[in-house]
């Protein structure tokens, strides 16, 4: 049976996890959960993930959630898949695994009130210590690992904001903002193509009447989205 990939690309992981499938050629079905619409509430999505989160797959009788070991999994359950993504070598995969664990316990833990203070001190970090090295992308690399298509996807929510916003929190880190382009462009034409839902949204917040921004609108929704960064 095909790959299935239940997923809302408005969700970071869920993105990250798409564009994986489409660069390594996995054959697969995605499956929309509209989380604006509550759908991963459902029992019947609760038979995929108990957890009730995003995404999840089913391979055959197999059941995954998290995308990180979403990720693990197809990275070794698919031939073909470059072995740069998530490498043999024990010692190269454990650091890869250091950066995981270190994105789910900071720039995915925030509460809302102190996530704006954790982004630049993640962002600091990411700069400071992660893109430490020759290679342009996390641990020094040469070429990207899952741990990149993870955190950039995770980065990307900042594109809905405005530019002033964005280049607010963003500007300071120039290195980066280079390992951003670069993830982007060695997973081209599918990180564009996957995205392209944060920059219709971007879009319909930019054409918000200044009334209903200035009431909630737009901005509320600006706030949500910088909330789960």
């Amino acid at each position: 049976m095909k790959l299935e990939v239940y997923a809302d690309r408005m969700s970071q992981p869920s993105r990250a996890v798409i564009i994986f499938c489409k660069v390594n050629g996995i054959d697969y079905t995605e499956l929309k959960v509209d989380i604006s619409k509550r759908e991963h509430l459902t029992p019947e999505f609760a038979e995929i993930n108990p957890m009730k989160q995003l995404p999840a797959i089913v391979d055959g009788k197999f059941k995954l959630f998290e995308s990180h070991s979403i990720l693990i999994y197809l990275a070794c359950a698919f031939p073909g898949v470059a072995d740069h993504w998530y490498p043999a070598n024990l010692f190269k995969r454990s650091k890869i695994h250091s950066v995981l664990y270190w994105h789910h316990s900071n720039l995915r833990r925030a509460a809302a009130a102190e996530a704006e203070k954790l982004l630049f001190s993640s962002l600091s970090k990411i700069e400071s210590f992660w893109l430490k090295g020759d290679g342009p992308f996390l641990l020094g690399r040469n070429q990207p690992s899952i741990a990149d298509l993870s955190v950039v996807c995770e980065l990307m929510q900042l594109e809905v904001l405005d530019e002033k916003d964005r280049e607010r929190l963003l500007g300071p880190y120039k290195k980066v903002q280079q390992w951003i382009k670069h993830t982007r462009n060695a997973t081209s034409p599918h990180f564009d193509n996957v995205h392209n839902i944060l920059m219709k949204v971007k879009e319909k917040l930019k054409n918000k009447p200044l009334m209903e921004a200035n009431h909630g609108g737009a901005r509320d929704i600006q706030k949500r989205l910088r909330s789960r960064i």
